[in-house]
């Protein structure tokens, strides 16, 4: 995915408080924040594995695994690398923090001003 030298990418469920504030962060960081609702914009398997690999992480450590859907679909079997990412796809609203990508790095925002570090 080819974006601007100034533009951050912020993947986010918009419905969650963190998210917002995380937002407002990403705003005073970079001039141009292009916004992507996860839940409502689909993420294909090659993006999730794309993000993934900028943040040096595997696709369950994204996800909310106290979430009762990860409890009830997920949790407690044997899922390959693209079982995960099918994971990802199928349920996007299971992931517990925003990300953001931003001049070649990538962070998992834990916290809100987690996304500063990208500076």
């Amino acid at each position: 995915m080819k974006t601007h030298p100034s533009e951050l990418l912020f993947y986010h469920s918009a419905g969650q408080p963190i998210d917002k504030q995380t937002k407002a962060y990403a705003k005073s960081l970079a001039k141009f924040v292009n916004e992507i609702d996860v839940v409502k914009q689909r993420i294909t398997a090659t993006q999730w594995d794309s993000i993934l690999l900028k943040l040096g992480l595997r696709a369950k450590d994204l996800l909310n695994r106290a979430h009762p859907d990860y409890q009830k679909y997920i949790a407690g079997k044997n899922w390959d690398d693209e079982d995960w990412l099918k994971i990802l796809v199928k349920y996007p609203y299971l992931i517990k923090s925003p990300i953001a990508l931003f001049r070649n790095k990538a962070i998992l925002c834990r916290t809100p001003s987690d996304i500063l570090k990208l500076d």
